[in-house]
C-alpha cells in the first residue's frame, strides 16, 4: 500500500496537506515545462512547415517513389540513375503518398511529426542510461536545442533550435532519433544479458540509421563506438557485437536504390559546399564550451567515459576534415556537440557536492536563456513575422515561396529550364529540371547539364544554340525574368513572385 493510502482516517479528517512531492521532482518541474514549450513550438512549426533548405528535394524523392517503386529515377532530373535520397524511410513516405492520395506537403508533415516523436522519445531513453535523475532528459532536450552560440547554424542533422524548425521534416531528423534509440538499446545490451536477437537488431538499426541520413550514420557510428569502449565487454559480448555488424554492412551492401560504399569517392563540390561548416566557428558553438568543461570533469573522474570518448571521436574527424580539406566531415559536429551538450545538462543533477552543483545549475540556466534568446527568431516560423518584435524580427530568416503557381500548367515528369534556387524547389511539384539544384555524385552527365543552362541564360547565347539546349533535354517550359528580345518559340503563360514567367516552349 502506498504511504498515502496508509495515512491515519484523522489525519486526513484534519485537513492536513497532502505530502509534498518529493524535492527533485519538484526542482525537475521546471525544465519539464521550458522542454514542454519547446517541443509545442516545434508542433506549430509543423503545421505551417516553413520551405528552406532541402525540403523540395526530399518532396521530389516522395514524388518519384509515389510515381515508380522499381525505377524512380534521379529525383531531380529526368534521368535513370540511383539516388541516395531513396532510403528505407523515404520508401516508406513515398508508400504512404501512393496509398493515400495525399499530397507530398501533408506526407513531409507526417514524418515531421515521426521524426520529432523518435528524437524527444531517443533522448529521454539515452539520458536515462546516463543519470537517473527526474530532470536530466529534460536539461538534455534543453541543452541539445540551446546550447549552441549566437551564430545561428542550419544545417541538416544539427539540433540547434533554428535548424531544428527548418528541417524536422527531413530524414535526418529521423535518423538521429533513431541514433540516440540505438546508443540506448546498445549501452542497455552491454550491460545486462543478451541474446542474439538483440544484436542482430542492433546491426539491422545501424544500417538503416546509414541508409536514412549517410552524416548522421557517421555520428550514430561514432557514438556506438564510444558506448563500446566505455564498456569494455568482455570476450564472448564480441561476437554479438561482430554478428550485428556483419548483419548490418550486409543490408548496406544488398540495399538495392543505391550503392552505399560508393559514397565514399563523393568530392568534389561536396567538399565545398560543407567548407561553411568551419567558418565563423566560435561564434556559432561557444556555448558548448560549458558542456567542454563538464567532460574534462567528467574525464577526470573516469577515463572510459561513454561521452568523454564520443566527444573525443567527434572532435578527431572534425579536426581531421579541415587539415586535410575534407569539409564534409565537418558534418560528423554532432559528434562533438551532443556529448558536450549533454555533459553539461547532467553536471547540475550528477554527484559531488550540492554548493558546486547550484552553481552549474545558475550558470547552464544563463546558458540556455543566452541561446533562446539568440534563436528566438524561430517564433516567426510559428506566428509569423509580422507578429515578432522588431528586435527578433531582425534575425528571422524568412521561408523560400513555392512554386505552386507553375502547377496548373506544368504537369508530372515534365521538364522545365530553372536555375539558381529554382531548381531545387520545382521538383518538389513533380517537375524536372536540366540541371539538378543539388550535387549529384550519380549524375555522370552533371557538369555538362550545368553548362548547358548557364549558356541558355548567358546574355548573347544565340537562339538557335538555345533552342538546341531545349531539344536536347526535351524542355517544355522556361521559369525566367522578364526577356529583352522576343523569342517565338518561348510563350509566357503564367506570371509569379518576384518577376518570374513561366513560359510555355514551342512544339
Amino acid at each position: 500500500m502506498s504511504p498515502l493510502r496508509a495515512a491515519p482516517s484523522e489525519a486526513r479528517s484534519a485537513g492536513r496537506a497532502a505530502p509534498r512531492a518529493p524535492a527533485p521532482a519538484r526542482r525537475a518541474a521546471v525544465p519539464w515545462a521550458a522542454a514542454a514549450l519547446v517541443v509545442a513550438l516545434l508542433l506549430v512549426v509543423i503545421v505551417r512547415l516553413p520551405w528552406a533548405g532541402d525540403l523540395g528535394i526530399h518532396a521530389a524523392t516522395i514524388e518519384r517513389l509515389r510515381h515508380s517503386f522499381l525505377h524512380p529515377g534521379d529525383p531531380l532530373v529526368h534521368a535513370d540513375v540511383p539516388s541516395p535520397y531513396y532510403s528505407p524511410w523515404m520508401l516508406l513516405l513515398g508508400c504512404l503518398a501512393r496509398l493515400t492520395g495525399l499530397s507530398v506537403f501533408v506526407v513531409l508533415r507526417v514524418a515531421a511529426l515521426t521524426g520529432l516523436a523518435l528524437l524527444v522519445t531517443g533522448v529521454w531513453r539515452y539520458v536515462r542510461t546516463l543519470s537517473r535523475h527526474p530532470a536530466a532528459p529534460a536539461l538534455a532536450a534543453l541543452s541539445l536545442v540551446l546550447l549552441w552560440g549566437t551564430e545561428l547554424i542550419n544545417w541538416s542533422g544539427f539540433l540547434s533550435l533554428n535548424s531544428l524548425a527548418l528541417t524536422v521534416s527531413y530524414p535526418s531528423v529521423l535518423a538521429l532519433g533513431l541514433a540516440f534509440h540505438h546508443w540506448a538499446w546498445l549501452s542497455r545490451a552491454l550491460r545486462t544479458p543478451s541474446g542474439w536477437g538483440t544484436w542482430l537488431g542492433l546491426g539491422a538499426l545501424w544500417a538503416l540509421i546509414l541508409l536514412c541520413h549517410q552524416f548522421t550514420g557517421v555520428v550514430d557510428t561514432l557514438g556506438a563506438l564510444a558506448t563500446v569502449l566505455a564498456a569494455r565487454p568482455p570476450r564472448p559480448l564480441w561476437r554479438g557485437l561482430a554478428a550485428g555488424t556483419a548483419l548490418g554492412l550486409a543490408l548496406l551492401w544488398l540495399w538495392p536504390y543505391y550503392d552505399f560504399f560508393a559514397l565514399f569517392r563523393a568530392g568534389g563540390d561536396l567538399e565545398e559546399v560543407h567548407r561553411a561548416l568551419y567558418t565563423e566557428f566560435a561564434g556559432r558553438y561557444w556555448l558548448a564550451l560549458l558542456g567542454v568543461a563538464a567532460m574534462v570533469q567528467r574525464w577526470r573522474r573516469d577515463r572510459l567515459d561513454p561521452l568523454a570518448l564520443f566527444f573525443a571521436l567527434g572532435a578527431l574527424v572534425c579536426a581531421a576534415g579541415f587539415v586535410t580539406g575534407h569539409y564534409s566531415w565537418g558534418r560528423a559536429l554532432p559528434a562533438a556537440l551532443i556529448p558536450a551538450q549533454l555533459a553539461a545538462a547532467l553536471a547540475v543533477v550528477g554527484g559531488g557536492r550540492r554548493a558546486v552543483r547550484v552553481r552549474w545549475a545558475w550558470v547552464l540556466a544563463a546558458a540556455l536563456a543566452l541561446g533562446a534568446w539568440a534563436q528566438a527568431g524561430v517564433l516567426g516560423y510559428a506566428v509569423g513575422r509580422d507578429r515578432l518584435p522588431d528586435v527578433l524580427a531582425a534575425d528571422y530568416t524568412a521561408p523560400w515561396t513555392g512554386y505552386h503557381w507553375i502547377t496548373p500548367y506544368v504537369k508530372y515528369g515534365e521538364v522545365v529550364m530553372t536555375r539558381d534556387f529554382a531548381a531545387r524547389l520545382v521538383p518538389a511539384y513533380g517537375a524536372y529540371t536540366v540541371a539538378p539544384g543539388y550535387p549529384d555524385f550519380f549524375l555522370p552527365d552533371e557538369s555538362r547539364r550545368e553548362a548547358a543552362v548557364q549558356r541558355f541564360y548567358a546574355r548573347g547565347t544565340p537562339r538557335a544554340v538555345r533552342r538546341d539546349i531545349l531539344r536536347a533535354y526535351d524542355v517544355r517550359w522556361v521559369v525566367d525574368g522578364p526577356r529583352t528580345e522576343r523569342d517565338p518559340a518561348l510563350r509566357p503563360v503564367a506570371h509569379g513572385p518576384d518577376g518570374q514567367i513561366l513560359y510555355a516552349v514551342a512544339p
